[in-house]
């Protein structure tokens, strides 16, 4: 139906309007105009529209966007080697760094640090390590890094190594299950590789507690097993000055055990403050794995 605008019947009150309000409406009725008018554009622009408008219908278009690459996790090197490190002994947990092929180069020792990530002491040391320009290999477990993977996040997007230390930390494996074992390794070497975008390339039984089917399951995984040289149980918090004697104590080639979560770390953080420039100036190059 069209409408003939001469049927249009109005009132003669409507047309005492001032100057002010005709101009007004003059430009409104304008802007409208013009608007209109650009829209009409860019519909016939549009070869779908075009297509769809003589037959009166109208697409809608949903809006699109840009799906970003499936994140493709590949192993980090050793900070020392663009080679994939191997051990001369790789039935047996690694405890030096010269069990390594290739060895690290110089005076080099290892700084570990296990059960995390933790909100509060991780970004502390990170922080601290920052400071030093130390680069470190943290042996985090899988449900932390599901529970923090932004702090898990940052500690590869500062330069750290990032490995397996289990999913639930179980203290044993000796009276675990094939398949229980299988999940404990399996499911934090897959959650750390997701989150980090760094597949684990070593990994460390909680408590030390090695067998031959956890070297075996290791192995599977494409992982090197990793012991210490030097463990100065500040776990147990014995005190700063215990700590710090301890970790004083290493020779070249020495892997070195702390901790940043699963429990107050603030021992941990102090005795390090202390010990890690003190190692710097005899010389000790601090190398990630």
């Amino acid at each position: 139906m069209r409408l003939n605008p001469f049927d249009l019947r109005l009132d003669p009150s409507d047309l005492r309007l001032d100057r002010s309000e005709l101009i007004t409406r003059r430009r409104a009725l304008w802007l409208m105009g013009m608007g209109g008018a650009a829209l009409l554009a860019a519909d016939a622009a549009s070869p779908t529209r075009a297509g769809m408008a003589d037959q009166g219908q109208f697409v809608v278009r949903p809006a699109t966007h840009a799906t970003p690459p499936p994140r493709r996790p590949t192993p980090r090197p050793a900070s020392w080697t663009s080679a994939r490190l191997a051990a001369t002994t790789p039935k047996k947990p690694i405890s030096d760094l010269r069990q390594l092929v290739p060895p690290p180069p110089g005076a080099s020792v290892a700084l570990t640090l296990d059960d995390g990530p933790d909100p509060r002491w991780t970004p502390r040391i990170l922080d601290l390590l920052d400071e030093h320009d130390v680069r470190a290999t943290f042996f985090a477990i899988g449900s932390q890094v599901k529970r923090y993977p932004k702090i898990t996040r940052r500690i590869v997007d500062a330069g750290h190594q990032i490995c397996n230390h289990t999913m639930n930390h179980p203290i044993s494996f000796r009276g675990m299950s094939g398949k229980r074992l299988e999940t404990e390794i399996g499911e934090a070497h897959d959650r750390i590789a997701q989150v980090s975008g760094v597949v684990p390339t070593f990994f460390r039984a909680p408590g030390g507690n090695w067998t031959p089917r956890v070297l075996d399951v290791v192995a599977e995984h494409g992982m090197l097993p990793l012991d210490w040289a030097v463990d100065p149980r500040d776990w147990s918090r014995p005190g700063v000055g215990r700590i710090r004697k301890a970790l004083l104590k290493c020779e070249a080639g020495n892997i070195l055990l702390v901790h940043d979560g699963g429990g107050d770390r603030s021992q941990t953080l102090k005795a390090l403050r202390s010990v890690i420039p003190e190692l710097k100036k005899r010389g000790m190059t601090f190398v990630s794995l």
